[in-house]
C-alpha cells in the first residue's frame, strides 16, 4: 500500500507562534513568527515535495503529470492542479476578520472560491473562533460598524475546544482568535478578502490592506450564529464535513485495530493524523503528519496506539 508524504512549507505570519515546535515536535526557524505549515499544496508559487521513497524530491505537480491515473484516477482532467490544500495554522495572535468569495463573484473578479474546514487540534482556555454574524446584523448595520472600527461587536464569537470542527463555506465571515492550533483542509485557493485587522500592523510595520468593498459583496448576511461541531474521541466514526468540494471523516481507533478505508481503484484520499500513530503498509504516519493514498492503491490503516485520524475524500471532479 503505497502512500505519499510531503515536506512541510513554513510561512511567516504576523500572528504566528511556537505551536509547531511545542505541540507537534517540529524543528522550525526560531527567529521567525511561523504561522502556517503548508502540508499538501499544488500552486504555481508553492509546490509540495515528496519526502521519502522512490519519488523523493518530486513535486506534487510533477507526480500528477507523470502518474495522473494512478494518483487520481482515469477520469481526472489532465492539467488541473490538485484540488485540496492542507495546512496547519498556529495562531498565537488573532487572525484578520475575513471572507472568501463565492464561485460566482470569484469568477467575475478573477479570484478563486474557497470553502475550508477547521479542526481544532489544541486550544487554550481563552481561545475562540469568529464564525458568522450575531443575530439581527444585516449589511447596513455591519457597514456602519466597520466605519466605526466596531466590527468585533457584531460578529459571532464562540469559545473553541480541542476537537471542535467548523465548515467555513465561501461567504462566511470568519476569524481565528489567539490560542488555537488548527488543521485546515480547504479548496486549493488563496483568495482572501480582509474585512478588518484589529488596527494591527504587518511584518513590515505598516497596516495591512483591507478589502472592504469586495468583502461587503461577498459576506453572507443571512449567516447568523452558527456553532462548531463537537467531536468525540470515543466515537469510532464521525462525519465532520460534507460539502460539494470535499467530505471530511474522523476515525478514532484503539491501538492494534485495523480499519479499511478504501479499495484499489476507488478514489484518492488524504489522511491526517491528529492523535497517536498509524501504519499504512510499511509506512508510519505520526501525529501532525499528512499523506496521500493514491487511487491505484487500497488503503487500510492500523493504529499502533490509540489514534485519531481524518480522511478527506470525494474531492475528485470527473471530466465533463
Amino acid at each position: 500500500m503505497e502512500i505519499y508524504k510531503f515536506e512541510p512549507i513554513y510561512k511567516e505570519r504576523v500572528w504566528g507562534g511556537t505551536g509547531f515546535s511545542d505541540k507537534l515536535n517540529r524543528v522550525v526557524p526560531t527567529n521567525l513568527n511561523i504561522g502556517e505549515s503548508w502540508e499538501i499544496v499544488d500552486r504555481n508559487e508553492d509546490q509540495s515535495k515528496v519526502s521519502a521513497g522512490k519519488h523523493k524530491g518530486m513535486t506534487l505537480r510533477q507526480l500528477i503529470t507523470d502518474h495522473s491515473e494512478y494518483l487520481l484516477g482515469p477520469r481526472w482532467r489532465k492539467g488541473d492542479p490538485f484540488p485540496i490544500l492542507v495546512k496547519w495554522l498556529d495562531c498565537a495572535e488573532r487572525l484578520s476578520l475575513q471572507v472568501h468569495p463565492p464561485q460566482k463573484i470569484a469568477s467575475e473578479w478573477g479570484g478563486e472560491p474557497k470553502t475550508e474546514n477547521w479542526y481544532v487540534f489544541s486550544a487554550t482556555p481563552q481561545a475562540g473562533l469568529f464564525i458568522g454574524l450575531k443575530k439581527g446584523v444585516d449589511k447596513k448595520v455591519f457597514t456602519q460598524a466597520l466605519n466605526q472600527n466596531r466590527a468585533e461587536e457584531y460578529c459571532h464569537r464562540v469559545s473553541s475546544e480541542d476537537g471542535d470542527s467548523v465548515l467555513v463555506r465561501s461567504g462566511r465571515i470568519h476569524a481565528i482568535d489567539a490560542g488555537n492550533l488548527i488543521l485546515e483542509i480547504q479548496q486549493n485557493s488563496d483568495t482572501t478578502y480582509r474585512v478588518f485587522d484589529w488596527q494591527r500592523v504587518g511584518l513590515d510595520g505598516k497596516p495591512r490592506d483591507l478589502h472592504i468593498e469586495q468583502s461587503l459583496r461577498c459576506i453572507d448576511f443571512s449567516d447568523h450564529e452558527p456553532m462548531p461541531m463537537k467531536t468525540h474521541s470515543e466515537r469510532e466514526f464521525e462525519c465532520l464535513a460534507d460539502s460539494e468540494y470535499f467530505k471530511l471523516l474522523k476515525y478514532s481507533s484503539k491501538g492494534g485495530i485495523t480499519v479499511g478505508i478504501k479499495d484499489k481503484n476507488d478514489q484518492c484520499v488524504i489522511i491526517s493524523v491528529v492523535k497517536g500513530e498509524i501504519q499504512i503498509g510499511e509506512e508510519t504516519v505520526g501525529v501532525g503528519e499528512q499523506c496521500i493514498s493514491p487511487f491505484g492503491e487500497p488503503c487500510s490503516i492500523h493504529s499502533n496506539c490509540d489514534s485519531c485520524f481524518l480522511v478527506t475524500k470525494d474531492f475528485n471532479e470527473p471530466a465533463s
